[in-house]
């Protein structure tokens, strides 16, 4: 092997293996020189020259944001790369594949995973310079070129399972929505024992009714937040408030609640045993409450004259397409105009434009 000047060159402390019959270094780097040695702006490369996609912008200001937010508390996964030239391992004496690794610092290094936390982290030293003590793991693949580049981010990527939406509430320690909706499923009417909290579906046969997920964009509609706004106290009492005085009017929930009658069943005849007649509710909600903040919840007796079946007409033409419920923003805003208008609360302009859709149908 080549001896570097290390003048020119990254060291890193490292652990050499073999994969595939390929050698591979874990280093530990300094997150101040990330940027520095994953310069190369692949934007203007064609896809077949590349060896990732391109850089979705849109995903960066987030992730800066967590660093900046939670710089004792923060955890970014480790980065891979390929490097287009011959590296230098020293092994220290009598240990195992432990040593140092030594990168030319002219080398032509590819991201196969991690581009965005690359990019995020630049960004965040720009703000606070002393996250660049803090180290990140880098995962180093040796003289493979692009065509095994590009099969390494697909083999990657393939096999690669995002988190169901009710497993990352479930985990989510900092988002204040998925503690209210943790909160809700675990101690409170009517999602005590009802909620599956892992998957964001609900098998056939299962003894759940609502899902974690469902549960947290529902009381993100009862209660106006967006995607990452947090929630007061008061706000977290009012949403419990709400959603029990839901269930008092909401006789099938009940005998599920006391084991009457099979959730499953009702999965299968009823809106409101899915999430789209949840979150509709949950829309309700924030328009009852707000026009009438004083006897909102005498108004809720309404919903025990609803027909909740999928066989309701109002409902196939609503909240159902073809034979099946819809999770779309149409269907949900068309199923909440209903609910309103068996409260008689009145629509919005824009609620009356959809309406008059459905009516001409």
């Amino acid at each position: 092997m080549n001896h570097f000047d290390a003048a020119y060159c990254y060291s890193f402390p490292a652990v050499r293996g073999i994969q595939a019959g390929r050698p591979f270094y874990i280093a530990t780097c300094p997150m101040r020189i990330i940027p520095k040695i994953f310069n190369f702006d692949e934007s203007e490369v064609p896809p077949e020259l590349r060896a990732q996609r391109t850089l979705n912008k849109s995903r960066i200001p987030e992730m800066v944001r967590y660093l900046l937010e939670n710089p004792k508390d923060y955890v970014f996964s480790a980065l891979t790369a390929s490097i287009a030239v011959d590296v230098e391992f020293a092994e220290h004496p009598g240990s195992n594949n432990l040593g140092t690794l030594r990168v030319p610092m002219d080398a032509q290094i590819l991201i196969n995973d991690g581009q965005h936390r690359r990019k995020a982290i630049e960004e965040a030293l720009v703000e606070r310079p002393e996250l660049g003590q803090d180290n990140i793991p880098v995962l180093f693949f040796v003289d493979e070129g692009l065509t095994r580049s590009q099969q390494m981010f697909a083999d990657l990527n393939k096999y690669a399972v995002k988190p169901s939406p009710s497993l990352s509430t479930l985990y989510d320690h900092r988002d204040q929505g998925s503690e209210l909706a943790r909160h809700l499923a675990t101690s409170m009417e009517p999602f005590v024992g009802l909620t599956e909290m892992e998957k964001s579906s609900i098998s056939q046969l299962s003894s759940k009714l609502f899902t974690l997920s469902s549960i947290k964009q529902a009381t993100r509609a009862l209660l106006g937040k967006g995607p990452k706004e947090g929630c007061t106290d008061e706000e977290a009492k009012l949403a419990a408030l709400y959603w029990k005085a839901v269930y008092d009017q909401m006789p099938d929930w009940q005998m599920a609640s006391r084991k009457e009658v099979s959730p499953a069943q009702l999965r299968q005849e009823y809106v409101h045993a899915h999430g789209v007649g949840l979150q509709a509710l949950g829309m309700l909600g924030r328009f009852l409450i707000s026009e009438h903040p004083d006897t909102w919840q005498t108004d809720l007796g309404k919903l025990k004259t609803i027909d909740w079946r999928k066989t309701n007409p109002e409902w196939i033409r609503r909240t159902m397409s073809h034979g099946k419920l819809s999770k779309s923003t149409t269907a949900l805003q068309l199923t909440c105009n209903a609910l309103k208008t068996s409260l008689n609360l009145p629509l919005t302009p824009e609620e009356k434009v959809l309406e008059a859709q459905v009516v001409s149908q």
